[in-house]
């Protein structure tokens, strides 16, 4: 008999070690009674030196309280709780098993904890499964930051680095509406580099980018994190302020102005000097639409060129 008892608990023990899963028994004190070679190994903590040892103390990294409350319906309710990675990256702070040909510093890890009955029905021990998923956790973060890199580049204008001029139209659509709900104080901006024919015709078109490209520069220097810069096309370019009325956004048009007429672009050893010209106008309820809206400001815009350029127009919007 107890020979056989012996074999029994050699198979058993056998196939605990030989399963690629973590397997953990703990009482209702969450102190260790089971301890698989998974754990062993990726732990280097043997059997017997945790048996008998709590949970928190072997592994400080576990929030003690939240793992209490994570444990509580398993033990209460006879129900099994699920632990997935994307709600905690890991339970055990092990070291990814696979360091050479992985990104990750740490084994992403799945966890389920169900009761485990005594011979009286009462429950006092939960097992919990530890699930190695470092591989698919690696596949779907590496396809996340891909699809943010495509919205990401979707959206920014590859030469200067602001939004395109659709994903801006986008923005621009939205702040309307807001707008039009919130009546606050929210002006728009449309800007343009004076010149700027002939900027390409004697530098040459790659100077005339470079001159885009300071503007932009200019632009984003200028800005508050929340207003919205756009290359609008060509060398125009659009900006939507925000809780902004027409006289502060006079002001951020006359920053962007003098900074862009005090800057010299340095192209194959030539001094590329520019101006801007801007409009500006400010959100009304009387404003039909987004593009009415637009159109003011682009009316401003035509007037600071018609008026010798390099100047600031802020034009209201005519009330019925």
């Amino acid at each position: 008999m107890i020979d056989d008892e012996i074999r029994q608990m050699h198979w058993q023990t056998d196939l605990l070690n030989s399963i690629e899963v973590g397997i953990v028994v703990l009482d209702r004190d969450l102190r260790i009674e089971v301890w698989n070679q998974f754990m062993a190994n990726h732990a280097d903590k043997l059997p017997s030196e945790v048996t008998g040892q709590s949970l928190f103390s072997l592994f400080p990294e576990i929030e003690e309280k939240w793992l209490r409350s994570k444990a509580e319906p398993v033990f209460n309710l006879n129900t099994p709780v699920f632990i997935i990675w994307e709600q905690r990256p890991y339970l055990f702070k092990f070291a990814s098993s696979r360091p050479i040909t992985s990104d990750a510093s740490h084994m992403f890890q799945n966890v389920t904890m169900f009761p485990l009955s005594s011979p009286d029905g009462t429950i006092q021990r939960l097992c919990m499964l530890v699930y190695d998923v470092t591989d698919e956790a690696l596949r779907k973060l590496r396809i996340e930051r891909l699809n943010d890199e495509l919205k990401h580049m979707s959206r920014i204008d590859g030469l200067t680095g602001l939004f395109n001029r659709r994903y801006w139209q986008e923005q621009f659509d939205r702040v309307y509406k807001l707008a039009c709900r919130k009546h606050g104080p929210t002006s728009v901006m449309m800007l343009d580099i004076d010149h700027f024919k002939n900027v390409n015709d004697t530098y040459g078109h790659q100077a005339g980018d470079a001159v885009i490209r300071v503007l932009a520069r200019v632009i984003q220097k200028s800005i508050r994190e929340t207003d919205v810069a756009g290359r609008y096309g060509g060398e125009e370019f659009s900006i939507i302020l925000e809780d902004s009325t027409l006289d502060n956004a006079r002001k951020v048009g006359e920053r962007i102005r003098r900074l862009a007429e005090a800057m010299t672009v340095e192209h194959e050893g030539r001094q590329i000097p520019f101006t801007v010209s801007i409009g500006v106008s400010e959100y009304s309820a009387d404003i039909a639409s987004a593009m009415t809206w637009l159109d003011y400001a682009d009316k401003a815009l035509y007037l600071s060129k018609k008026n010798g350029r390099n100047q600031v127009t802020a034009l209201e919007i005519e009330t019925a």
